[in-house]
């Protein structure tokens, strides 16, 4: 007699049980324009270094995103939620080849007066290999985010000058 099948539901996906990693940086444009950048899923390329280039399927909330970075890394993320009149989107990670075990993030930008704003990048993830500690992990995520977010600041002040 065989043995009975027991449903075993589970899933490798999950939202991570840690702090959230928050970085922010004040930026002289409008949050429009901002928000034009940084909330525009398929191109975060334009400012996180390493990022060779983004392939997309689909659009809108429930697309996913694969990210091929420079040393062959490769990211892929799906769009949990986006709403673009209060500029703010979220997403989870689905796979990785980086020290990544569960990652969710969001994006927002709050605005600060007409020509300033604040973009606020919060990330809350895991390392997969037990290498990494926790405390190790969220300083990588920090140094990760103020970095893209650093350059974000650079792409409007560099528009800004030449203008």
């Amino acid at each position: 007699m065989s043995t009975p099948y027991t449903e075993n539901r589970f899933t490798l996906i999950a939202v991570p049980d840690t702090d959230t990693v928050s970085t922010s940086i004040d930026i002289n444009t409008s949050a429009e324009k901002a928000w034009e950048l940084v909330g525009n899923f398929a191109g975060f390329d334009r400012f996180i270094d390493g990022l060779n280039r983004i392939e997309m399927t689909h659009e809108g909330v429930r697309s996913v995103r694969k990210k091929f970075f420079d040393d062959t890394h490769v990211v892929l993320e799906q769009l949990n939620s986006i709403d673009n009149d209060a500029m703010i989107m979220t997403w989870t990670l689905i796979y990785t080849s980086l020290d990544i075990n569960n990652l969710w993030s969001s994006m927002r930008v709050e605005k600060i007066s007409d020509n300033s704003c604040r973009v606020i990048w919060d990330i809350a993830g895991e390392p997969y290999t037990e290498d990494t500690s926790q405390e190790e992990f969220d300083k990588f995520l920090s140094g990760f985010a103020t970095a893209a977010l650093t350059n974000v600041k650079n792409i409007f002040e560099t528009a800004t000058e030449a203008a």
